[in-house]
């Protein structure tokens, strides 16, 4: 019994760096020398016209990420991601109409600075940096990270943007703030409420008008976590809150509902 408590204290002390919000980053980093695993996964609902034609038929697009975080230094911390955008089934809609979704195949590097310890500063503050190389585009991403705390309530912010190298020759750059909150129930138990919103503006050249499939739209979606020390499990169940009597239609990727799950373990 006396070994069975110490394994769980052990356990529980052995923190990882769990994501409350999974669209929101919070200004945590991991301690120089530890390294996290993380596993993403997004769901959207999408629309597409079967191949012996007929109706509009619904299915379920995704997306995945697997993350290695690494932390280099106080306050800095080093990602390294592997992206897979399956195809779905071709019995299931016409190649014609595979929705691409935001990720593609490829990889993505990222570098996560936060200025000062939390609390020091009046709005914890920090920036990332990406770049991402996949089948279709070379990607730079920038973001100012914002946080508060009050008390066990965290308020964050992500003021997001990004730059998309076609190899089409198409420059895009998209518009992706995002807008959370958090509430510690217990040290294992987070729920809050996270929010997003994404807009792509294609450069070369610019389109004639502005459709549905480019935005920007906007989620909102309650967000729950739990953490069980090195372990952790976050989900967020998005619904689409804008232009909401749009019938969406093959090819448009903004569903009525986008879920992410997460999944974390600290080695």
């Amino acid at each position: 019994m006396r070994a069975l408590v110490v394994l769980v204290l052990v356990t529980a002390t052995a923190a990882a760096n769990p994501r409350a919000l999974p669209f929101t980053y919070t200004t945590d980093t991991l301690a120089p020398g530890q390294v996290e695993i993380e596993q993403y996964a997004d769901l959207v609902p999408l629309r597409a016209m079967p191949p012996a034609g007929g109706n509009l038929t619904t299915y379920l697009a995704s997306e995945f990420f697997t993350e290695i975080e690494i932390g280099l230094a106080d306050r800095l911390e080093l990602g390294l991601y592997v992206t897979i955008v399956p195809n779905p089934a071709d019995n299931t809609i016409s190649a014609n109409d595979v929705t691409q979704m935001p990720e593609g195949n490829g990889l993505k590097q990222r570098l996560r600075y936060i200025f000062a310890d939390p609390g020091e500063w009046p709005i914890d503050t920090g920036v990332y940096g990406e770049l991402a190389e996949n089948e279709r585009e070379i990607e730079l991403e920038g973001k100012v990270l914002l946080q508060r705390r009050f008390g066990k309530l965290r308020v964050a912010s992500n003021l997001w943007a990004e730059y998309e190298f076609y190899f089409t020759g198409q420059r895009d750059i998209v518009i992706n703030p995002t807008l959370g909150a958090t509430y510690e129930v217990t040290r294992s138990l987070h729920v809050g409420l996270d929010s997003w919103m994404r807009g792509e503006y294609p450069r070369n050249p610019p389109p004639a008008m502005r459709t549905f499939a480019l935005g920007p739209e906007a989620y909102v979606g309650p967000a729950v976590m739990n953490s069980f020390g090195k372990l952790w499990w976050s989900v967020g169940v998005y619904a689409r809150v804008t232009d909401t009597g749009h019938a969406l239609q093959p090819g448009e990727v903004y569903g009525p509902i986008w879920i992410r799950s997460m999944i974390g373990y600290n080695i």
